[in-house]
């Protein structure tokens, strides 16, 4: 496996990474999106200390993480269900 030693800077902080060149993109990706919350929480919000402004991010990330996880299952159980239906459909066909 291919690794790159990269730096993500988040909040004034540079953090060194060892990460699989597959996932460098992303971690990059998600460093600027990162920064941007920042960058938006103390506009918006007067929000004056780093800390202050990390946690925010880490509540609406940890937000969306959890709305898109019970979506996923919302999903899994409505298309359980579909195929349960379906299933009896084509058992009552073939009787």
């Amino acid at each position: 496996m291919d690794v790159r030693r990269i730096t993500i800077n988040i909040a004034g902080r540079v953090y060194p990474l060892n990460v699989p060149a597959a996932e460098e993109e992303t971690l990059r990706k998600v460093g600027k999106q990162i920064e941007s919350m920042i960058k938006d929480f103390e506009q918006n919000f007067d929000v004056r200390d780093k800390q202050d402004a990390l946690a925010m991010c880490a509540l609406k990330l940890g937000t969306n993480a959890e709305v898109v996880s019970l979506n996923y299952e919302k999903n899994i159980n409505s298309t359980n269900e579909r195929l349960v239906k379906i299933n009896q459909s084509l058992n009552e066909i073939g009787k």
